[in-house]
């Protein structure tokens, strides 16, 4: 692990993404978002949930840390001697933009341009993932192989095993060459045996299409998983890419420069040169074995599932190798920020430049809980026609196979990162008989196994305003921000204000009532009571609106 003549070093490189992963964990540590935690932590007990307190805890997003842990025991008080570091990949957004060495705003057009723009890797001779080498007898001893690395129980008190979760594996199409990378839960089964999940669900896994094909073709697949790396190469696992793209290329393009790779030890395919680790096997084609209990990111534990055997045929790995884990489980976690720093970027223009919908602001995926897949808001400036509106909405829920169940229009003023704000929107601006569709024949998409299989259905809801309103009804903004000041200056508790936090406009307003309202705050509201005395009506019924009446 780097000591701090070598983070020194690392940090002299900062131009452009790190292109290792321990040059990324001195960028963290130099931008202050890394703790080290020097003291034991049982990786079986501890290590997983002291850093779910981060998610759980209500901290802010912005005071996340990616943690590094250098004193990795486990239950029966083994120490190993490689660190562990979690939350370094997406722990929040501004972890993540450093791995992608730009800002979180130029994320989402730095992903459009590599898709765009793919530079093809380059095989190098200098392998730091080949310095140390595990292979034959050294995998099967009773201490060997898996046993030697330091690999997290994720949901203690549910999981049935270790498990590798911040995983690149690696595999290829057998007839048409063409290579795939996926992020795939692998839990531990044997020293050198793992028990691997790719999704076979709609809109799932590439590696299991190609695990098809290898089926079909009765023999073992190829596999390398790959456990650290540059950051850029590991954002790809995660990123639903077309199928026939090169992820490997995409990453050359988010760094600007090819990616360095080297064939394996034991199998005919291409890794990360700079990789931490890397489980190199073959999976059975017929063969499944029963895997997990294990936390899923639906928020709910997946239940013992049959999924594939991979036998190891070797493990390599850097002679002072970091192991990367990451948090997954309840959202939110560290998988759906990797997630959704991407997704929404890429909702957004394929709405905006694919379909050409004028209008559209912003795509938010809702996190807590439901993590991303399930709700989704798409927010629009005033004036879009409804046509447009219900072209974006159907568009939304159907660019992914997975993504997309309930999909919500709302308007410019409505944050769609506050619920609270949402359901405002849901409540006084959708009316379900004109402003809800219901589309049947949806695919279940990730969440539990439990219970009998059946189709899903899509909900969109059109919640913009559409028509002038009054004003939201809170003191106006010049008023809340001077008694902010004086909150600040009796050392009250901090706010976090919420949008909406101040009174605005929504079209119905007479400028009259601008009159009205500044005599108020200036003490001279009689003046406005002799105006009323001489318009006052008869024959009217109470509530009827003045606006409604001719003068």
């Amino acid at each position: 692990m780097l000591d701090k003549r070598d983070a020194e070093n690392v940090r002299s490189k900062s131009a452009g993404p790190p292109l290792d992963f321990q040059e990324h964990l001195a960028r963290l540590d130099a931008a202050g978002l890394l703790r080290r935690i020097d003291r034991p932590v049982n990786k079986e007990t501890e290590l997983h949930p002291l850093l779910r307190w981060q998610f759980q805890g209500g901290l802010a997003e912005d005071d996340r840390r990616a943690f590094l842990f250098t004193h990795v025991i486990d239950s029966e008080g083994r120490r190993y001697d490689v660190p562990v570091a979690i939350g370094a990949l997406a722990a929040s957004a501004r972890i993540y933009a450093v791995g992608m060495g730009r800002p979180v705003a130029e994320i989402g057009d730095a992903w459009m341009h590599a898709i765009a723009n793919p530079i093809a890797p380059t095989e190098v001779t200098a392998a730091p993932c080949h310095e140390v080498v595990i292979k034959g007898d050294e995998l099967r001893r009773p201490d060997g192989g898996l046993k030697t690395l330091p690999v997290p129980i994720s949901t203690p008190g549910y999981d049935a095993a270790p498990y590798l979760t911040a995983t690149l594996c690696i595999t290829q199409d057998p007839e048409t060459g063409v290579r795939n990378m996926g992020t795939y839960r692998a839990a531990l089964k044997a020293t050198d045996r793992l028990g691997v999940r790719m999704s076979a669900r709609p809109g799932g896994a590439g590696g299991y299409l190609h695990w098809q094909k290898y089926r079909k073709l009765k023999k073992p697949m190829p596999v390398a998983i790959v456990v650290g790396c540059a950051p850029v190469v590991m954002f790809t696992g995660p990123q639903k890419l077309p199928i026939d793209c090169d992820e490997m290329a995409v990453a050359g393009g988010l760094a600007g420069a090819p990616i360095g790779v080297v064939k394996g030890v034991t199998v005919d395919l291409d890794v990360p040169a700079d990789a931490e680790l890397v489980f190199e096997g073959l999976i059975d084609p017929e063969l499944l074995e029963p895997e997990g209990p294990f936390g899923e990111s639906h928020g709910h534990v997946a239940l013992e599932g049959y999924n594939m055997s991979m036998q190891l045929t070797a493990i390599t790995r850097k002679r002072k190798p970091v192991y990367v884990s990451i948090l997954s489980e309840v959202t939110p976690s560290e998988s759906s920020v990797m997630k959704r720093v991407a997704y929404e970027p890429r909702y957004l223009a394929y709405l905006r430049d694919e379909l050409s919908i004028k209008g559209v602001r912003r795509v938010v995926m809702h996190e807590p809980l439901t993590n991303l897949r399930k709700v989704m808001f798409v927010q629009f400036a005033p004036g879009v026609p409804r046509t447009e509106i219900w072209r974006a909405l159907h568009g939304a829920a159907s660019l992914q196979a997975d993504i997309g169940k309930y999909v919500i229009a709302v308007s410019e003023d409505i944050d769609p990162e506050n619920a609270d704000a949402v359901f405002w929107s849901l409540a006084y601006r959708a009316n379900p008989i004109d402003d809800v569709h219901i589309a049947p024949y949806r695919a279940l998409g990730h969440g539990p196994k439990s219970g009998p299989a059946r189709e899903d259905s899509t909900m969109l809801i059109d919640a913009t305003q559409k028509e002038p309103d009054p004003p939201i009804s809170l003191p106006k903004r010049e008023y809340m921000e001077r008694a902010r000041k004086i909150w600040e200056e009796l050392d009250l508790p901090a706010l976090k204000p919420q949008s909406p936090w101040h009174g605005y406009s929504l079209g119905d307003w007479d400028a009259a009532w601008d009159v009205y309202a500044s005599r108020a705050v200036s003490g001279q509201w009689e003046q406005t009571g002799k105006e009323t005395l001489a318009r006052r009506r008869g024959g009217l019924t109470p509530e009827t609106p003045v606006k409604s009446v001719k003068d």
